[in-house]
C-alpha cells in the first residue's frame, strides 16, 4: 500500500468515526450534560492514548519553547471546539450539526492563505464549493425547508473556526512532533481546562445521574474512536496533505452522519438527501485533483518567503 493511499485511508476512517460521533453524542446528552460528556470523553481518551503511546515509545519530549503553542492547540481543540459542538448539539439535530461542521473547508483556504501562504488549485476550489452545496442537500426536507436554532448555529460556528485555527497551529508543530505526542498532550490539557467548568456548572447534576450502559457505551465509543483514533488519523493526514486538502474531506462527515442516523435511529433519507450525498462525493473527488495552482487571494504586499515554503513542503 502506497503512502498516499494510507494517508487518504486514514482521513477516510477519521471521517467515519466523526460521522458516528454526532449520533453517539446525542445519545449521551440524553443522560449527561455537555461539559460532563466532554470531560469524561477526554479523560478516557487521554488515558488510552498515554498507555498506547508510552507502550510503543511514541511520546516525544516537548521543548519548553513549544509548550505555549501546544497549549494554544488544546485551547482551540478540544476546548473551544467541543464547547461549540456539544452545546450546539443540544439546540440542533445531529445531521444539521454535521453539515455546519462540514463548512470548515469553505474557510480553510482563506485562513491557510493568511497564515501559511498555502495556495489552492482551481479544481480543488471548485470541488470545495460543489461539496458544500451537496451537504446542504443532505438536510433539505421534501418541502425544501429546514429549521435551525440561531444559538445552535452560533455555537457550531465557534466549533468551525476553532477547528480551522487548530489546523493552522498543528502545521507549525507537525514537523517537530509525531501525532501521538500532539494528540495525547492536547487532550490532557483539554481535561485540565474543562475540570473547573465541570465543577462550576454540572458537578451537582452529575451526582444525580444513575449508571447506565445506555450512555456509557456511546461515551466509550466517543473517547476511543472519535477523540483518539480519529484525531491520530486526521493529524497524520494534515501532516501529509496540508490544511486545505485534508479539511476538504471533512465535507463527507454529514453524509456518514445521515446514513448512520438512518440505520441506527431510523431517520429517513429523501430524494434531496440522496442527491446531496452524490454531489458531496463528486465535489470531494474534484477537490483532490492536482491542477495548476493559483493564489486564492491576491495581496500586493505579499511575498512568499523561502522559509515558509520549506515549512509547508516539509509537512506534506
Amino acid at each position: 500500500m502506497s503512502k498516499l493511499v494510507r494517508v487518504y485511508l486514514a482521513i477516510f476512517i477519521s471521517t467515519i468515526f466523526w460521522g458516528f460521533s454526532f449520533i453517539w453524542t446525542k445519545i449521551v446528552l440524553i443522560h449527561l450534560g455537555p461539559i460532563t460528556t466532554i470531560l469524561f470523553r477526554l479523560i478516557i481518551s487521554t488515558i488510552l492514548l498515554f498507555i498506547v503511546s508510552s507502550s510503543f515509545k511514541k511520546i516525544q519530549k516537548v521543548a519548553s519553547a513549544d509548550w505555549k503553542t501546544i497549549f494554544l492547540l488544546a485551547l482551540f481543540q478540544p476546548f473551544l471546539y467541543f464547547i461549540g459542538e456539544n452545546i450546539g448539539l443540544t439546540y440542533t439535530s445531529s445531521t444539521v450539526a454535521a453539515v455546519i461542521i462540514a463548512t470548515i473547508p469553505l474557510f480553510s483556504p482563506i485562513a491557510s492563505f493568511l497564515f501559511l501562504k498555502e495556495r489552492i488549485g482551481i479544481m480543488n476550489l471548485l470541488g470545495i464549493l460543489i461539496s458544500i452545496v451537496g451537504v446542504f442537500f443532505v438536510i433539505i426536507k421534501p418541502d425544501l425547508s429546514f429549521s435551525v436554532s440561531p444559538i445552535g448555529i452560533s455555537l457550531l460556528l465557534l466549533a468551525v473556526f476553532s477547528a480551522i485555527a487548530y489546523s493552522i497551529v498543528v502545521v507549525r508543530l507537525a514537523g517537530k512532533y509525531n501525532v501521538y505526542t500532539l494528540v495525547t498532550y492536547q487532550n490532557a490539557i483539554g481535561v485540565l481546562l474543562f475540570i473547573p467548568i465541570f465543577f462550576g456548572f454540572e458537578y451537582h447534576s452529575f451526582l444525580q445521574v444513575s449508571f447506565s450502559w445506555d450512555f456509557v457505551i456511546p461515551l466509550l465509543e466517543l473517547a476511543i474512536f472519535a477523540s483518539s483514533l480519529a484525531f491520530l488519523f486526521f493529524t497524520y493526514g494534515i501532516q501529509n496533505l496540508g490544511v486545505v486538502r485534508a479539511n476538504t474531506l471533512a465535507n463527507i462527515i454529514p453524509v456518514f452522519t445521515a446514513i448512520f442516523a438512518y440505520f441506527i435511529i431510523g431517520e429517513r433519507l429523501n430524494f434531496f438527501n440522496t442527491l446531496g450525498i452524490a454531489v458531496v462525493i463528486c465535489g470531494l473527488f474534484l477537490s483532490q485533483l492536482k491542477t495548476s495552482n493559483f493564489q486564492f487571494l491576491k495581496r500586493k504586499d505579499f511575498k512568499e518567503s523561502e522559509e515558509v515554503a520549506d515549512e509547508i513542503n516539509a509537512v506534506r
